[in-house]
């Protein structure tokens, strides 16, 4: 609104204050009807917190109602240095004896010739690298026969010049990423060559033919020193251990794999091989207990939450006689009585569990929950019963239904589209586009009023002026004529 500067001048009267006032006085409605509107929207994001904390109270209670918690397992190894279960979650409850008789490994090759270093030549001609499986397993310190290339593997071809070094040899190797790989070591006696599958299994091994430039492939000097091919006579790579799949008796069952991990021997569950044993190592599934206890635990500390957000909204504080913006509020009043009513009355799920404090749920007098870890532990001491409890249905008897089926159906009632937060909620906002409307209604109102006093005291203003010019007329005039009478 824009101020009115020129009122007055006529008169000399500052009426430009005098319509400020008015219409300040004129707007008290529209300062009422927004500290209303503050009230209102306090209220509504209010509501919000409560729903959403009301959320996270149905989805623990869901989760404590769900399949998924109540099929859980942990699995646990007397001797995780050899053998260690990994995941173990979805695995049936039951007990293994899991001895270790070969680990899984990758066949290694080792130049039998020594270089001056990483630079020295080595020699032309073509290296072909093939994957597959020597056959029979034999021990390392035996040279393996019969090789059997891998079906569906592609040989690796490596043109050599005879300008190129170790060095060159060992980075073409690397580049092709066929499933072998190569490194140099060095030490005082000089530089050597090591060829080393990628992955280990019986499968992964592999043989290196060589077209040596010498014509010569089977002796010692130029690049058939990186040859091994015992079938054919080529061993100027030595063989420093073979490729071999892990052995392992489960429950009396051989077994083998490729690699270190017997994955779908038990389902659900995979054995982490780490050493051969001398005997058995006990592997136990059993029923996941810390997850249903901490389950429990979040349900309380959700409930909580919404509990001590209730208190805190309905709150009036005797000093500053300030209630909290829910205070009073029906919506809020209902929820609390019936959260209570849920965890107040019996259940008849189980027979010796009929109350949240036989599990160790216990009410406070603050409106929160404690979680008493004794009571919990023993009621966890049959989980089927446990579980029962909380998520039985009875669609006959309702007095038969599970605590936390209850609280999950009362959560996600009143979060519906006709539950009484959302009730409340919709409500609430209604007033505030109300509150609005009526507050634009005031401001035109307030508006046309200020209009009509400036034009009102416009018009007495130039009335004043005039009358004032009028008076000093007729003043002059008088002084003018009391002159010329001489008195």
């Amino acid at each position: 609104m824009a101020t009115i500067t020129s009122l007055g001048i006529g008169s000399g009267i500052d009426i430009n204050s005098m319509v400020t006032q008015l219409v300040a006085l004129e707007r008290k409605p529209i300062d009422q009807l927004k500290a209303r509107a503050s009230d209102l929207n306090a209220q509504v994001s209010a509501l919000g917190k409560l729903q959403s904390l009301l959320s996270g109270v149905r989805d623990a209670a869901g989760a404590l109602t769900g399949t998924s918690l109540w099929t859980r397992s942990s699995a646990s190894s007397n001797n995780d240095a050899a053998v260690s279960p990994v995941g173990g979650g979805s695995a049936a409850p039951g007990s293994y004896a899991v001895s270790v008789s070969r680990l899984a490994s990758p066949q290694t090759l080792v130049s039998g010739s020594t270089f001056t270093g990483p630079t020295a030549l080595v020699g032309g001609g073509t290296l072909t690298i093939e994957l597959g499986s020597w056959t029979p397993p034999v021990a390392p310190a035996v040279l393996p026969s019969g090789f059997t290339p891998r079906a569906g593997a592609t040989a690796l071809t490596i043109a050599v010049d005879p300008a190129d070094t170790l060095q060159n040899v060992r980075d073409r190797i690397n580049s092709l990423g066929g499933g072998v790989s190569a490194s140099i070591v060095t030490d005082v006696n000089g530089s050597r060559l090591s060829l080393r599958s990628s992955a280990s299994g019986a499968d992964n091994g592999f043989r290196v033919t060589v077209s040596d430039a010498d014509s010569n492939n089977t002796d010692a000097s130029g690049l058939s020193r990186l040859a091994f091919d015992p079938d054919a006579g080529a061993t100027g790579m030595g063989y420093a251990h073979g490729a071999q799949n892990a052995a392992a008796v489960v429950n009396g069952i051989a077994v083998q794999s490729p690699s270190n991990e017997l994955t779908g021997v038990i389902e659900g569950l995979t054995l982490q091989l780490r050493q051969v044993t001398t005997g058995t190592v006990d592997i136990a599934v059993t029923n996941d207990r810390t997850a249903v206890r901490d389950a429990v635990q979040k349900f309380a500390d959700s409930y909580n939450a919404l509990a001590r957000e209730i208190a805190t909204q309905t709150r009036y504080d005797a000093t500053s006689k300030i209630g909290g913006p829910l205070q009073g509020d029906s919506a809020v009043g209902t929820l609390l009585t019936r959260l209570r009513g849920v965890i107040n009355t019996p259940s008849s799920a189980t027979p010796d569990l009929q109350r949240l404090s036989d599990i160790g749920l216990q009410l406070q007098r603050d409106g929160t929950l404690s979680v008493n870890a004794a009571r919990l532990d023993s009621a966890m001491g049959d989980l089927t019963r446990l579980r029962k409890a909380f998520s039985n249905i009875d669609t006959a008897t309702p007095a038969n239904d599970g605590f936390m089926r209850r609280m999950s159906a009362l959560a996600t009632d009143l979060l519906g589209t006709a539950g009484a937060l959302a009730t409340r909620t919709d409500g609430l906002r209604l007033q505030v586009t109300r509150n609005q409307q009526q507050q634009a209604r005031y401001e035109d109102r307030v508006e046309r009023y200020r209009e009509r006093l400036v034009a009102q005291f416009s018009a007495m203003d130039s009335n004043l002026s005039r009358l004032n010019a009028l008076q000093s007329y007729v003043t002059q005039q008088i002084t003018a004529m009391q002159a010329r009478s001489g008195s």
